[in-house]
């Protein structure tokens, strides 16, 4: 009966340290969530995603170390089993803690990303938890006593021989940190492939770059090709692009006229899909006396490379309507033929 009054308090910790965790879970960091919602400061919720489940294991942990003091007090379990278990509790307890922070800085990059324009979120993120891991397990070994000096010149001795089994891996990522820094490719680009592929970079990992077509098919490339690929980008320097569109009117079209009324057509395709661009106006240069017509080119500008597509379009479609309009004519290809035949008449 003694025995098991002695395991009474020890239960009664662990049970405590288990519905206080459920508790402060399910109530306390609701009612903080709410209340910080309601602040509206940057980073609030991506501190609260970060202790999804934490507390329940910190409470658990806290209860059952708890349970072991009370045992060894009790004497019911030896001072070196108990001191085994409170290093494997406290190890716990602070890598649950590490977990925290990881989240944390992980989320926090990749707040800082998503407001700095075509920065990748995924690798910077991905390697600020890494290094936030890395710290905390070789801490967590100095405090449980281990001594970590060893442990780096492993480490160091092990880089070397992990560097050189995986080359291709380390080329990729410093790769993929070249990229981000040079900024040559930015999330959110709009690229073209030495190979063909074109379409939005969607994310620099830390392997490959992830390009999104038009057709929402991915192309996957790693980042040491990409780095060393002759590719465009057409967001870069800036996202406008200048649109062409070749035109060709008769040999009787006053020329005059039909300047005017062709920058007239460029300047409502403008206003209607790239309202945005100020201090552009749509011109128009001709070109050469064709064979059957006189040939020019009309230049618009559009916020970004795939509106040229329905730039291009709108204007044509305009353009001819207005050409009609104002009695313009868009001559068909002329060819005279003259047969072995005819040519004797004429001769004659």
């Amino acid at each position: 009966m003694v025995v098991y009054l002695k395991w009474i308090i020890p239960v009664a910790f662990v049970l405590f340290g288990f519905l206080a965790g459920i508790i402060f879970e399910r109530f306390v960091l609701k009612k903080l969530k709410a209340l910080a919602i309601k602040t509206r400061l940057p980073g609030n919720e991506i501190i609260f995603l970060s202790l999804k489940g934490i507390p329940k294991i910190l409470c658990f942990v806290a209860g059952f170390y708890g349970a072991v003091l009370s045992l060894e007090l009790n004497q019911v379990i030896p001072s070196n089993v108990s001191n085994t278990l409170q290093k494997v509790l406290t190890a716990i307890f602070l890598y649950a803690i590490v977990i925290v922070f990881a989240r944390v800085a992980a989320g926090f990059v990749s707040l800082l990303t998503q407001r700095t324009e075509g920065v990748s979120a995924s690798l910077l993120s991905n390697l600020a938890k890494i290094c936030v891991f890395v710290f905390g397990i070789l801490t967590i070994l100095q405090t449980l006593g281990f001594s970590i000096t060893p442990i780096l010149a492993t480490l160091g001795i092990g880089g070397l021989a992990v560097g050189l089994a995986f080359q291709d891996t380390l080329a990729n990522l410093f790769s993929g940190l070249y990229l981000i820094i040079s900024k040559q490719v930015r999330t959110g680009d709009y690229v073209k492939l030495e190979t063909g592929q074109e379409g939005y970079v969607t994310d620099i990992t830390w392997r490959n770059t992830v390009i999104k077509e038009i057709p929402h098919n991915v192309v996957i490339v790693p980042n040491s090709k990409l780095a060393s690929a002759i590719f465009t980008n057409y967001h870069l320097p800036i996202k406008e692009i200048t649109v062409t569109v070749d035109v060709s009117v008769s040999y009787d079209s006053d020329l005059e006229k039909v300047e005017r009324v062709t920058i007239e057509v460029g300047r409502e395709v403008m206003q209607e899909i790239a309202s945005d661009i100020t201090g552009f106006e749509p011109f128009v240069l001709f070109e050469e006396f064709g064979e059957f017509s006189i040939h020019l080119k009309a230049f618009l500008r559009v916020s970004e490379f795939l509106d040229q597509r329905v730039a291009r379009h709108m204007f044509i479609k305009r353009l001819h309507r207005r050409y009609k309009q104002e009695g313009i004519e868009i001559p068909f290809p002329i060819r005279e033929i003259y047969t072995k035949e005819r040519r004797q008449n004429l001769e004659e």
